[in-house]
């Protein structure tokens, strides 16, 4: 079983209410071989959402606000739902504050990136569960 982002399998939960779809996750979640995850939902954040980016290990919207608590909660429930469904492998969404894997937006909301991992990529990866993104695929 794998866990994945789940506006990777088609729905509208990302920062802006919209989905980015990706055909191979949404064949993996319509046969029943992945189970589709918000982190940032599960963490009690709206959909649509300011967007963020990690800043020195917190997370804070464009705006200023400081949602890392949020996030936090949803990369562990994240870990808890792979753990209950035994989920070896997660396929998340690139750059993303909580599911990004290898590189992330810098915090200054430009669009540049840097190496580093998601809240939700990191607390998988620390659970020994394998993640990539869907630039991986």
């Amino acid at each position: 079983m794998i866990i994945v982002s789940a506006c990777l399998a088609g729905f509208a939960c990302r920062w802006n209410g919209e989905d980015c779809a990706h055909p191979q996750v949404v064949h993996l979640v319509q046969t029943g071989e992945a189970v589709p995850i918000c982190p940032e939902q599960l963490g009690g954040l709206t959909t649509p959402r300011e967007p963020c980016e990690v800043v020195h290990g917190r997370v804070l919207c464009k705006s200023g606000l400081d949602v890392t608590e949020a996030f936090e909660r949803g990369a562990a429930m994240t870990v808890h739902l792979a753990r209950l469904y035994g989920c070896t492998q997660a396929i998340l969404k690139s750059r993303s504050p909580s599911c990004g894997c290898g590189r992330i937006h810098d915090g200054t909301f430009s669009g540049i990136l840097i190496q580093g991992n998601g809240l939700t990529a990191t607390a998988l990866l620390q659970a020994g569960i394998a993640v990539q993104t869907e630039d991986d695929l």
